[in-house]
């Protein structure tokens, strides 16, 4: 499992909860004392894959400021993304939050921020929330600027939103440059109640991609205490049913799929870490994997619940 800093690199985000997840104040020195935390919790753990991305507010820059405090932590892998520039001004109340731009000027203007923070350690560099329309599935300039990057030792890959995931991720795999794929890894949304992508990514996963899945937890719709609604029923039965945590369950059935590789925490607290580190030892019979199967709804739906969710 890996670490994904979107919760707690600026105030407001869209996973539920956050009144009572996040500090009172959530001053920058406020979330970036919760940031260290998380980050030292999960390294000690066993957490070795560290998420993050330009529009996440200052979440490059706890993640760099944590890196260079923790001078013997070598041996982890620290991705991020552009492609969304933050706009908020570190307030919950902004109208919006985050601009979306998948140009090469965008491109050049965030890689240039991300390294002057991140330096050599960045290891994997994603184009964020890519959908079928996107420029950057087509757009060649921007596609040799991003083989130039791979050149040079980072990895290049790209992440996905919205009901048509599995048809970005088969456009993806079909991009080269000079002969060779160009996108080498792929995150995506996939969770109990939205696994439409599941296919494509095994698919990705087969042609040599790396496969990471976020929001695992669909926003905390799929972790206590927001698991009351009717179609998390199937969900709270099982956990009751072999005695663990609705957010274990839910990424176990994550953690099982072959094809994946990475499943992100979005944990907000150290606590809902550790919980949700439980997941690797959660086993299920056949028939409470099939009641969980069940819980899928349309994509459409889905997304168009996501899009709803308040930033809080």
């Amino acid at each position: 499992m890996g670490l994904g800093l979107a919760a707690v690199g600026r105030p407001g985000y869209i996973n539920l909860g956050r009144d009572r997840d996040l500090p009172a104040v959530r001053s920058v020195e406020a979330l970036e004392e919760r940031a260290f935390e998380l980050m030292d919790a999960a390294h000690a753990q066993g957490v070795r894959y560290f998420d993050a991305a330009r529009s996440y507010g200052l979440a490059e820059t706890f993640l760099a400021r944590w890196l260079d405090s923790r001078p013997d932590v070598e041996d982890v892998v620290i991705g991020s993304k552009w492609g969304y520039t933050y706009t908020a001004g570190w307030s919950t109340e902004a109208d919006v939050h985050e601009v979306k731009d998948h140009s090469v000027a965008s491109y050049e203007r965030q890689v240039a921020e991300s390294r002057a923070l991140l330096g050599d350690r960045l290891n994997l560099y994603q184009i964020h929330s890519v959908t079928p329309e996107s420029p950057a599935l087509t757009d060649t300039a921007l596609h040799e600027r991003l083989a130039e990057l791979a050149d040079g030792g980072v990895t290049v890959g790209l992440s996905t939103s919205g009901p048509a995931q599995a048809e970005t991720v088969r456009a993806a795999l079909s991009v080269t440059v000079g002969g060779r794929r160009l996108f080498d890894s792929v995150q995506s949304t996939y969770n109990l109640l939205e696994p439409s992508a599941g296919e494509a990514l095994a698919e990705a996963h087969a042609a040599g991609c790396a496969v990471i899945v976020k929001e695992a937890l669909a926003n905390g719709r799929l972790a206590d205490p927001h698991t009351v609604s009717p179609e998390t029923q199937a969900l709270r039965d099982v956990a009751r049913a072999v005695d663990t945590s609705c957010d274990a369950v839910a990424l176990a059935a994550v953690l099982a799929r072959p094809w994946v590789d990475v499943v992100l925490s979005g944990a907000a607290t150290v606590a809902q870490l550790g919980s949700n580190l439980t997941a690797g030892r959660v086993r299920l019979d056949q028939a409470q994997w099939e009641r969980l199967d069940g819980m899928a709804e349309p994509p459409a739906a889905y997304w168009a619940h996501r899009s709803r969710l308040a930033w809080g």
